[in-house]
């Protein structure tokens, strides 16, 4: 069993999870509006791990005889500026993330929560791997830049790396 105060922070955790699940479900719409099918394929799939990432807490609170809850989402932004606004929100969020299990990880060592601790490493390094995928995303944009048909390399970019992501999850089954 694990105190209240790591069930309480891992239930904040599942509504940070949840609402990155939610925001990038809105991202994709909004690039499905905007033609921009690859972007549009990629924040999918984001949106769906991240719903995974929910539900993996979720799950070991279950594990660890505690209470995990169901958390009320606030409604995500429905509009963007473009898709490098979009990737700049995106690594922004996955930075908030980075912290709020940083976090996670002090409380776990303070309170000699070994099982947590342990539990927590899959998420540093998973946030390690988004951070880094969202800079790299982040640095093709830049270099395409932001003239007439900069939306369509864009999104034929991010169509390639959705690609690319999904061949190396199937070699990983």
């Amino acid at each position: 069993m694990i105190s209240q105060s790591m069930t309480d922070a891992l239930n904040k955790q599942i509504e940070l999870e949840g609402y990155a699940s939610f925001l990038y479900l809105a991202m994709a719409s909004w690039c499905d509006q905007e033609g921009m099918e690859g972007c549009s394929n990629f924040l999918h799939r984001q949106s769906e791990e991240e719903r995974e990432h929910m539900l993996r807490i979720f799950k070991y609170l279950s594990e660890v005889d505690a209470h995990a809850i169901v958390p009320a989402i606030p409604q995500p932004p429905k509009e963007f500026e473009s898709p490098q606004e979009v990737f700049k929100q995106v690594y922004a969020h996955e930075q908030k993330v980075t912290a709020a299990i940083n976090d996670l990880t002090k409380l776990s060592n303070e309170e000699n929560d070994h099982s947590t601790n342990v539990f927590l490493q899959w998420y540093v390094i998973e946030q390690r791997e988004e951070e880094a995928l969202m800079r790299t995303i982040l640095d093709r944009i830049k270099l395409i830049g932001t003239g007439g048909q900069s939306l369509y390399f864009i999104d034929l970019e991010l169509e390639k790396i959705n690609a690319a992501t999904a061949t190396a999850e199937g070699s990983e089954d």
